[in-house]
């Protein structure tokens, strides 16, 4: 007997503009960065000097829909801890058994543990992952590009933090730990129902549930 299914809101219009305006600032800065890192390998876009514009200009993008997001989540919304801080519960026990679901139920059919809502939109591993992204590796990649952009303002800024090879070698890390968290989001965002169920609200907003979680 099938299932039935429900439709439930669950990504708003503020919250999908930022979602894709960000997407594209990021991919656009993993390119970009890749040419300015290895010229030798990487010519997408002509000229080094373009590559680094544009690099530039999808940095400030990233930064302001960064401040954007914290302003709707916190100030509009009223919802970034709700949503963002994994709660005892997903300490305890959520993250192990959404981990399990991911490298194993899945594969074998089982259904995932986590029911999506407007008010717990991910589950206990999206938490814990975005968490660390939004608060920890975007915010530096952010602080460590802009002191790049401004290297002889902030020069007393520079040696204080090991000189300018420093502060290159770590953006290009945390650029590298961002590109590879992009793969995973995309990967694991497959892994629904059907393999573009959690794509479609990030374009219409609504996405479909059994009707018993809704």
């Amino acid at each position: 007997m099938s299932e039935k299914k429900a439709m439930i809101y669950l990504q708003p219009t503020p919250v999908r503009i930022w979602h894709w305006l960000n997407a594209l600032g990021i991919v656009t800065l993993c390119v970009t960065g890749a040419q300015i890192r290895f010229p030798e390998y990487v010519n997408i876009f002509g000229t080094y000097k373009a590559a680094i514009e544009l690099h530039n200009t999808a940095g400030i993008v990233v930064a302001i829909s960064f401040f954007l997001w914290i302003f709707y989540y916190l100030i509009v919304a009223g919802t970034l801890v709700k949503l963002y801080v994994p709660n005892m519960g997903d300490i305890q026990h959520g993250i192990l058994r959404q981990a399990l679901f991911y490298f194993f139920n899945y594969f074998r059919g089982k259904p995932n543990p986590h029911h999506t809502t407007p008010e717990n939109k991910f589950n206990p591993m999206q938490k814990a992952a975005y968490l660390v992204i939004m608060a920890v590796l975007v915010p530096l990649v952010i602080v460590s590009g802009i002191l790049l952009l401004n290297i002889e303002p902030l020069r007393n800024t520079l040696l204080m933090i090991g000189g300018l090879k420093i502060l290159v070698g770590v953006h290009f890390l945390l650029a590298c730990s961002l590109c590879a968290f992009l793969f995973t989001h995309v990967y694991l965002a497959t892994l629904g129902h059907t393999p573009f169920a959690h794509f479609v609200p990030m374009w219409t907003g609504w996405e479909e549930v059994e009707e018993d979680h809704h």
